[in-house]
C-alpha cells in the first residue's frame, strides 16, 4: 500500500523593509493559485529577521496589499524574527552532526583571507573548517558555519528552470548563525520551511543561488527538499529591470491609480504565466488552469496598454454600487465633491468608456456639474440663432417625454432629427453643449439618461437663458 503524497502547502515570505512590491504580489498570487489548485494551503511568513530595516509600516503596508488584493493566508502568518531559538536548535543538531563548525576567525581575518583567496582565484576557506577548538577558543567570539560537501555537484530539479547544477567548490562555507548569536537568512528559511511543512518554494529567480546552499542544508538535516520553482523577475516595457522610471511598483500606487484587484488578479497571473491564448480569466477559471509548467523562464515585461485593456473588462462587469463607491473615494482623495446620486445614475452609462477608477470619475464630471454650467465662448458659438430656435424646440419636445432611459431618449432624438430634416450633426453638438459645458460625456441619449429627466431640462433651459 503507497501512502498519499503530502498536502501541497506553499507560503509567500516578505521582507517587511517596505511597500509590497508588484513582484512580490505576483508571487504571492502563483503560490496562492498553486495551493488553491492543488486543494492546499497558502500561508505567509513575515521575514523580519533584519531589524533595523524591518518596520511595523512595512509590515502594514505588505498585508494591506494582500488584502486589497484578496490573497488571504489560511492561517495566521509566521514572523521569522520570533522563532530564532528554534533556528539556533537546529544549528547545534547541525553541530553535532559535523555538518557545522564554529569559526573563530574575525571580521578582519576574515576579510583578508576572502581577498587573499579572491586573488589567487579560488573560493574562500576558514582555517577552522577542520581544525578542533580548544576550551581557550571556545571562550572567544565564533560564528557557526555550515561544512558543505566537497565530493560531488550541487543539483536541483526546479519546477521552472529545469535541472541547475553548481559546483560545490565554488560554493563557499555558508554561516549559519553570527557571533552576536542571530541567525542568518539561507539557515532561518530553511528551519521554517520544513517545520511550516512547506512543500513548494515558489519564488523570484534571484534566490536561485539561494536554493544550491538551503538544498545542502535540508540534506544535512535530513529533511525532504521541497520542490523549487523560481520565476522570472518582472521588467520594464522596454526590457530592463523595474525600476522607478517605469512607472508604479508598490501594489498600493496601483489601488490609487484606480485599477480593480480583480483585475490585478488577472493581469498579474498573465505576466510570466500563460494558458494557450486566453487573456481575460476569472479566479475560478485561473485555479482550475494553473500549474508551474505554464511559467515561462524569460522575463516578463509590465505593460500598461493591457493592464489597461484587462482593467477595462472588469470594469465593465463590476457592480455599479460598488463603482460609485471606488468613484466616491477617488474624488474625496483629490479634493472634489462626490454626489452618490449622481455617480449611480451617471456610471451606468459611462463605465463601458474607463480603462480605471480614475477615469470613471473623470467622465462623470458632466454629471456631477452644478447648475448653472458655464458656458464658453465656444459653446455660446453653437448655441446661437437657428440652432438656438432648434434646441428651444428639443427642449419642448423632451418635456413631454415620459420614458427617460438611454434607449428612448435616443429614438426620441432620432424622431426629432428626422421632424426637423436635418442630420444629427445639427442637433447633437448644440445640444451637448447646453447640458455639459463642454465636459466629455457619453452618447446623447447616455448623457440625458445620467442626468435624468429635471437636471436635463433644467440645463437646457439654463443654456437657453445664457444665450437670448
Amino acid at each position: 500500500m503507497t501512502s498519499s503524497p503530502a498536502p501541497v502547502v506553499t507560503r509567500f515570505a516578505p521582507s517587511p523593509t517596505g511597500y509590497l512590491h508588484i513582484g512580490g504580489a505576483r508571487t504571492a498570487l502563483f503560490n496562492w493559485l498553486y495551493a488553491r489548485r492543488r486543494n492546499g494551503r497558502f500561508l505567509i511568513r513575515v521575514e523580519d529577521t533584519d531589524r533595523e530595516r524591518s518596520t511595523e509600516a512595512a509590515v502594514k503596508a505588505i498585508f494591506d496589499g494582500l488584502d486589497w488584493l484578496g490573497l488571504t493566508a489560511d492561517e495566521p502568518p509566521v514572523f521569522q524574527f520570533s522563532r530564532a531559538d528554534r533556528h539556533r536548535e537546529v544549528v547545534d543538531e547541525l553541530l553535532a552532526r559535523g555538518a557545522a563548525y564554529r569559526d573563530f576567525l574575525t571580521a578582519e581575518e576574515t576579510g583578508a583571507l576572502r581577498d587573499a583567496a579572491k586573488a589567487e582565484g579560488r573560493s574562500f576557506e576558514s582555517p577552522w573548517r577542520d581544525r578542533e577548538p580548544t576550551p581557550e577558543d571556545l571562550s572567544k567570539p565564533f560564528t557557526v558555519r555550515f561544512r558543505r560537501p566537497m565530493d560531488a555537484p550541487v543539483v536541483v530539479e526546479d519546477a521552472v528552470q529545469g535541472q541547475v547544477r553548481w559546483d560545490s567548490s565554488a560554493l563557499d562555507d555558508l554561516v549559519l548563525l553570527r557571533s552576536d548569536g542571530a541567525p542568518t537568512y539561507n539557515l532561518a528559511v530553511v528551519v521554517d520551511d520544513h517545520d511550516m511543512g512547506v512543500t513548494h518554494v515558489i519564488r523570484g529567480d534571484d534566490h536561485l543561488n539561494n536554493a544550491a546552499r538551503q538544498s545542502l542544508i535540508y540534506d544535512a538535516l535530513g529533511w525532504p527538499r521541497p520542490v523549487f520553482a523560481h520565476i522570472s523577475l518582472i521588467h520594464g516595457p522596454d526590457g530592463a529591470k523595474l525600476s522607478k522610471r517605469h512607472g508604479a511598483q508598490a501594489v498600493h500606487e496601483y489601488a490609487e491609480m484606480g485599477y480593480l484587484p480583480e483585475a490585478m488578479r488577472n493581469y498579474l497571473a498573465r505576466l510570466g504565466w500563460s494558458h494557450g491564448d486566453a487573456e481575460l480569466f476569472s479566479d475560478e477559471e485561473a485555479i482550475a488552469w494553473f500549474d508551474l509548467d505554464g511559467v515561462g523562464k524569460a522575463p516578463a515585461r509590465l505593460d500598461f496598454d493591457k493592464l489597461a485593456y484587462v482593467n477595462a473588462h472588469w470594469l465593465r462587469q463590476a457592480d455599479d454600487d460598488r463603482l460609485v463607491a471606488l468613484t466616491a473615494e477617488a474624488l474625496v482623495r483629490r479634493g472634489e465633491a462626490a454626489d452618490a446620486a449622481r455617480l449611480a445614475a451617471a456610471i451606468p452609462q459611462v463605465k463601458d468608456r474607463a480603462k480605471t477608477v480614475l477615469d470613471l470619475a473623470d467622465q462623470t464630471a458632466f454629471a456631477r456639474a452644478e447648475r448653472p454650467l458655464a458656458l464658453d465662448d465656444k459653446a455660446r458659438g453653437l448655441i446661437a440663432g437657428e440652432a438656438r430656435d432648434r434646441l428651444s424646440r428639443l427642449r419642448d419636445r423632451l418635456g413631454g417625454q415620459t420614458d427617460w432611459t438611454a434607449p428612448a431618449l435616443e429614438a426620441e432624438l432620432k424622431a426629432f432629427a428626422e421632424a426637423e430634416g436635418v442630420g444629427f450633426g445639427k442637433i447633437g453638438p448644440v445640444a451637448r453643449a447646453a447640458l455639459t459645458g463642454g465636459r466629455p460625456s457619453p452618447d446623447l441619449g447616455k448623457t440625458l439618461a445620467a442626468l435624468g429627466r429635471e437636471e436635463s431640462l433644467g440645463r437646457l433651459d439654463d443654456a437657453l437663458q445664457q444665450t437670448k
